[in-house]
């Protein structure tokens, strides 16, 4: 059963995977370090948050909110609202797995008949104004904790503007 050609298979797949593995680490090697031995500098230096990071960030200047869904663009925003047609219509009563978003600027919170809101609403608000729906648009989680909306939320201030600008366009 254990002949010497079974050790020799054995001792061979052995030398073949550490070959397999010299090379991988001798080639990995050439590929992040640049000079001899000693004098070795990373290629791709990955720099950590205190290594510079700070200088390098630029300062960001923030565009009040006023400003920004005033300048909201409702063709823009028709290609961002593609994001909520997943769980939203923009048609008057129909429902989805979200409510309709048909006239939602200026609606009271919570105020679609038929449809079963999941209580996190409560209390965040009277109705959705632009300012409301900017504030809930950025971090739904965040703004209404307990929610059922599963959805991150819109990152780029200019998209919630957008998107308020689109739903204001349409639903009126």
């Amino acid at each position: 059963m254990f002949d010497t050609m079974t050790l020799t298979k054995v001792v061979g797949a052995f030398c073949g995977a550490l070959l397999i593995f010299l090379l991988t680490s001798w080639a990995s090697d050439g590929l992040y370090h640049v000079g001899g031995h000693g004098h070795e500098e990373p290629v791709y230096p990955i720099l950590a948050e205190d290594d510079g990071a700070e200088e390098a960030a630029e300062p960001v200047e923030e565009v009040p909110m006023a400003e920004l869904l005033a300048a909201g663009d409702a063709g823009a925003g028709a290609r961002v609202f593609g994001k909520c047609k997943a769980c939203h219509k923009l048609e008057e009563g129909a429902n989805a797995v979200g409510p309709s978003l048909y006239g939602v600027v200026g609606r009271a919170v919570g105020s679609i008949s038929g449809f079963n809101y999941s209580g996190a609403l409560d209390g965040t608000a009277e109705a959705w104004t632009p300012e409301e729906l900017y504030a809930f648009l950025e971090n739904p989680k965040a703004y209404a904790p307990g929610t059922s909306m599963s959805f991150a939320g819109l990152q780029k201030p200019e998209d919630r503007a957008d998107v308020i600008a689109y739903l204001q366009a349409e639903g009126s």
